[in-house]
């Protein structure tokens, strides 16, 4: 009885040992008897730990100009029609907002806004709009004015707190500046092409006839609070400033300064400009770098789906708090899948129909849809791209508070990661992990 109770706890240890014996490797038990470990080849891949994600197709389901009965907030089996009243024109530019793709998932703040629906100042000569905090509150970091002047007209001398950095969009522009040093600078500034004047720094801007219709430009500032209403005034200033006070800072008499606008005139009609070489010469010479630069002769970096020109302060001097980057992406074509390390994005859309993604982690992404004309903004390293979604290509303007650009390509960081460690996150076969591209795509053609 006692030998039969010691046998049975023995097969009992024996029993234990094997249950609890490690599954990666053979197990030697009492000596002689080997159990057989589980095969690291029929164990499940570490994504299988949680569900796949679909591979339904989430595209935009209309666009802008699609048949209106295609408009409806419905995905699938999801939603429903609209029967009550509906801003048809709004749901047309925005099929992402009305019918938003599965993979979009909670709250980000809206990162669009149209200058179409901003105030409009309109000036004998000219108009000026904005968009600031007070109408994104998500664009804390840069603002934005799109202006026009007719021939001859003149934005006022003045000056900001802030930089202020421009986009010729159509016609040339004639500026003028002066540094702390007492330098000056006169230039025409054509489509297509930048200025950008330090915070501080006085200047004036003047259209020139080279187009009939006179020129239209967008500037930005690097900071989200700006407001084109707060500029300081040249005749704003002089008109608040006693007489004799003016009198005794030119040394002349009060008539002199007899006809000081007691308001400021901000956008007014004047003869055309003279020539870059009319202007003053400053006996302490012009600025060293220029304030301006020739974007539009700068070579672009042409790839599969599209093209990029990138400028920063490597290539424009003066420039140290704004980078930007001009990206055109054909039909079909993406910006390719990225972020920006340490600046929030402040883009403005020129040419085509864009979609943008924006993943702020934690299961958050939203989606937004983009025409000529618009504002959009994605903060600091938040994922996203920028996908053609029309039938003409796409131009746009990406633009950061900073004085260098920088992004990181998904693309490429899994391509220079260890591909066992990829194939560990992703499930990848060899075969794609061998089409990942080493050098950054940055916009990628339409798939075959």
């Amino acid at each position: 009885m006692f030998k039969a109770s010691r046998s049975f706890v023995l097969i009992l240890a024996l029993v234990k040992l094997v249950a609890s014996a490690p599954t990666s490797a053979s197990a030697t038990v009492a000596g002689n008897v080997t159990v057989a470990a589980s095969s690291t080849g029929s164990a499940a891949s570490s994504t299988a730990t949680v569900d796949y994600v679909s591979t339904d197709p989430n595209e935009a389901l209309w666009s802008e100009d699609s048949d209106p009965s295609l408009v409806k907030p419905e995905r699938g089996t999801l939603g429903a029609s609209i029967i009550g009243p509906d801003n048809l024109a709004i749901d047309l530019q925005n099929p992402d907002l009305l019918a938003p793709p599965t993979t979009d998932s909670g709250t980000i703040m809206n990162a669009k806004w149209p200058m179409s629906l901003s105030h409009n100042r309109l000036q004998t000569g000219g108009w000026a709009r904005q968009e600031n905090i007070g109408v994104m509150p998500l664009a804390t970091e840069m603002a934005g004015v799109n202006m026009r002047l007719e021939p001859g007209a003149i934005r006022e001398l003045h000056w900001h707190k802030t930089a202020e950095w421009a986009y010729v969009l159509k016609g040339s522009t004639q500026v003028s500046a002066v540094d702390t040093q007492g330098r000056n600078y006169l230039a025409t500034v054509g489509p297509g092409d930048l200025w950008y004047f330090p915070a501080g720094i006085p200047h004036s801007l003047q259209a020139t006839d080279d187009d009939p219709d006179g020129s239209e430009f967008l500037l930005v500032f690097d900071d989200g609070d700006f407001s084109e209403d707060s500029t300081f005034l040249l005749t704003d200033w002089l008109a608040h400033v006693p007489m004799e006070v003016i009198e005794r800072n030119f040394q002349v008499d009060s008539s002199a300064f007899a006809h000081i606008p007691k308001e400021e005139l901000y956008i007014f009609p004047s003869t055309l400009p003279g020539s870059d070489d009319s202007g003053p010469v400053s006996p302490q010479g012009t600025v060293p770098n220029p304030f301006s630069f020739a974007l539009s002769s700068a070579n672009a970096t042409v790839t599969s789906g599209g093209s990029v020109k990138i400028v920063d302060s490597t290539t424009f001097t003066v420039s140290t708090t704004i980078a930007m980057a001009e990206v055109t992406v054909e039909p079909g074509a993406i910006r390719e899948l990225h972020w920006h390390p340490t600046q929030d994005e402040w883009s403005f859309f020129l040419e085509g129909e864009a979609r943008v993604t924006i993943f702020a982690s934690q299961g958050t992404a939203r989606t937004f849809n983009y025409q000529p004309g618009d504002v959009g903004y994605v903060p600091t390293a938040m994922g996203h791209y920028v996908e053609n979604i029309g039938n003409s290509t796409l131009k746009f303007l990406e633009i950061f508070k900073s004085d260098r650009f920088e992004d990181i390509s998904l693309n490429q960081w899994l391509a220079l990661t260890p591909p066992d460690v990829v194939k560990a996150h992703l499930d990848l076969s060899d075969d794609t992990i061998s089409k990942l591209q080493k050098v950054k795509p940055i916009v990628v053609g339409a798939s075959s």
